[in-house]
């Protein structure tokens, strides 16, 4: 319970520094709609070449053909590379607040493009192992699912701080992914139960959200007034869409405070150190 006490208190200031510069949501928003423009690049060239590969000679399944396999890894690539990419940007304008400085998106975005290479490196890497779980999940039943599940689990919390590591330090994607399971060792009571925090106040936010909107959307049919319908509907989106900002550049912030303690001993401007030194204190 102190942990998550703790925790939850580490997530209360990182929310308290996303209010103070909301413009890093920006970075998530973009990685957003980056996200969907390669959806949408990749579409129709996978969904082709899936609908060859599943009807043979005389409508038999056949396994997917290596044209297949080969746009498929590189839409994961693109996809992870977009979405790490701005992340990193968002970890790097946070590292910028911690140090008591006053970030901008440009100072995010140049940080982000000055590692691209490392950046790209890491997005291959995320995107093999992503692959190689996905073909194994496939492949076996319930069990080797579970199993499967477990893996991919301790991948996403081994490599939790590569981001803020990227963000920071000018070291390649393998050495990133070594230096964040190394940390781990430090972080993972905090990075474990943080992030808990951040997905159970995002998921009670989220269905109070819906809940208020699904009542006025009533409310608004009752009146029969469609324009007020279509007000509504806006609304509960934009809302959704907003909350998802927050949740997600929070997390950023999370993990770059996170990251800077374990590397200087020193949370940055916004954490208490007297919190953070009893979250890491050695065990005895």
């Amino acid at each position: 319970m102190g942990k998550f006490a703790r925790s939850w208190a580490l997530m209360k200031a990182s929310a308290n520094i996303l209010r103070q510069d909301k413009e890093l949501m920006l970075f998530p928003l973009l990685a957003g709609v980056a996200s969907l423009i390669v959806i949408a690049s990749f579409a129709w060239p996978i969904f082709s070449l899936a609908s060859h590969g599943q009807a043979g000679f005389e409508g038999q399944r056949q396994s997917p053909s290596t044209l297949f396999l080969l746009v498929s890894f590189a839409f994961y690539v693109v996809q992870y590379g977009v979405v790490i990419f701005f992340n990193v940007a968002l970890a790097a304008a946070a590292l910028i607040r911690l140090g008591g400085g006053n970030p901008t998106l440009g100072d995010g975005m140049r940080a982000a493009t000055s590692k691209l290479p490392n950046i790209i490196g890491y997005a291959l890497i995320a995107a093999t192992v992503g692959m190689i779980l996905r073909a194994l999940q496939e492949r076996f039943g319930l069990i080797g699912r579970i199993v499967v599940g477990m893996l991919g689990f301790g991948w996403t919390v081994a490599t939790f701080l590569v981001v803020p590591v990227l963000a920071a330090q000018d070291i390649g994607p393998v050495d990133a992914v070594k230096r964040s399971a190394s940390l781990l060792k430090r972080t993972w009571g905090e990075n474990l139960i943080g992030n808990a925090g951040i997905g159970l106040a995002g998921g009670i936010l989220t269905f109070c959200l819906i809940f208020v909107s699904a009542i006025l959307f009533f409310l608004a049919a009752s009146t029969q007034s469609f324009a007020l319908m279509i007000a509504v509907g806006v609304a509960a989106v934009v809302g959704l869409v907003a909350l998802s900002l927050f949740q997600t550049a929070m997390h950023g912030v999370y993990s770059a405070a996170l990251y800077r303690y374990t590397e200087e001993g020193d949370p940055g401007q916004g954490f208490d150190v007297a919190l953070i030194e009893s979250a890491f204190r050695p065990k005895n």
